[in-house]
């Protein structure tokens, strides 16, 4: 039987081509701006209210879309995707920057037919197998059976989709998809690392002390953004301030990064490096997307443990802690994303256990017990 291709859509603009760097360049240099903009002053997609808005003109300019950079990698990252996957441009541009964007796309990117490029704003009503788009309205609206969030700092905000930091992640995800129903499982006989995946209020955390504790795995100290809690310790996070983290992701100190209600999450590559070079277990409890990341760097020595715990009591725990109003309502918005997760992860335990019985049974899938 032939194999089944995946129909797989890529969003242009700051996934194939720097849009908002490129034009927050254009307007730095024609009104000077001083300290200029930079893509981390943008907080969420479409206007703010601030000067940071002006560089949305640029988009309706032709000239600008005809000669946006583009990204190291892109020309690489699609022949590599079209190897695995029938690819699609699905591109919003103005009319006026129809034609430009048609012929940059043809002109870089030979390997797609052209017939793939489809222009246009309703991307709802494109129907494919993945979607990649750094657009949260798009992501949030697609019919896509997997829609993947590119990060990039204007979709902070949203938790618990399903996405990706890099075109390598990308590329993982879409081999982990097409081998979904694979017999292969991960063997972690000679080290390697567990990834705890679930919604908030899953227990990852008291699992991850009870496998600590009890199986001799090790849980690396991760870097934050978040604020400490009153019964936290610096054991449990390095609590960074934002320009810090930012600082030391771009000097490549992680491994892995992500966001999580708007705020940062990095563990640094000599953290689990260490432990896995010497035959150790390192257990994570880490969203989706950090999960692929290092699911694409240690491949069969990481497993991938979704922990599902009932609706109601998940969010009867969001509403119990001190969060926010505006967080608790995206982590309860994002629970279908989250519970969408669950194909792709290796295993799946009940976690609405105690934390030791949910341990034990993780262990066992890990090869932790003999």
């Amino acid at each position: 039987m032939k194999k089944y291709r995946l129909r797989v859509g890529l969003d242009v603009d700051d996934i194939l081509y720097v849009c908002n760097a490129y034009a927050l360049e254009c307007l730095n240099k024609k009104y000077g701006v001083d300290p200029p903009y930079t893509i981390y002053d943008i907080r969420g997609w479409g206007e703010s209210g601030t000067g940071i808005d002006e560089r949305i003109t640029y988009f309706s300019d032709p000239e600008f879309v005809a000669n946006q950079p583009i990204f190291d990698g892109a020309k690489e990252f699609v022949h590599r995707l079209a190897a695995r996957a029938e690819v699609f441009f699905i591109t919003a541009v103005p009319p006026a920057c129809m034609s430009a964007r048609a012929m940059r796309l043809v002109q870089d990117f030979p390997e797609i037919p052209s017939e793939n490029i489809l222009i246009g704003t309703r991307k709802d009503m494109v129907s494919l197998d993945i979607l990649l788009d750094d657009g949260a309205h798009n992501i949030t609206r697609t019919p896509a059976t997997y829609p993947v969030l590119f990060r990039r700092p204007w979709n902070t905000h949203l938790s618990g989709l399903l996405s990706v930091n890099s075109y390598d992640d990308f590329l993982h995800l879409v081999d982990m998809i097409c081998e979904a129903f694979s017999d292969e499982r991960p063997n972690l006989e000679n080290g390697g690392v567990v990834c705890l995946v679930g919604p908030t209020g899953s227990g990852k955390n008291a699992v991850a002390k009870a496998l600590s504790a009890r199986y001799g795995m090790t849980k690396p100290t991760t870097a934050t953004t978040r604020p400490k809690r009153c019964e936290e310790s610096d054991c449990d996070y390095h609590f960074l301030d934002e320009a810090t983290f930012i600082k030391e992701r771009e000097s490549g100190k992680f491994l892995e990064t992500t966001v999580y209600s708007g705020h940062y999450f990095g563990t640094s590559a000599a953290s689990i490096d260490g432990i896995v070079s010497r035959g150790g277990l390192a257990v994570i409890p880490i969203d989706i997307c950090g999960a692929l990341t290092l699911k694409n760097r240690y491949r069969s020595r990481a497993l991938t443990v979704f922990m599902k715990r009932a609706r109601y009591d998940v969010i009867r725990d969001i509403v119990s802690r001190d969060l926010s109003p505006d967080d608790r309502t995206c982590r309860i918005l994002s629970l279908d994303d989250e519970y969408r997760n669950e194909e792709l992860c290796d295993v799946t335990v009940s976690a609405g256990r105690a934390a030791d019985a949910v341990a034990a049974e993780i262990a066992a899938a890990a090869g932790a017990v003999k």
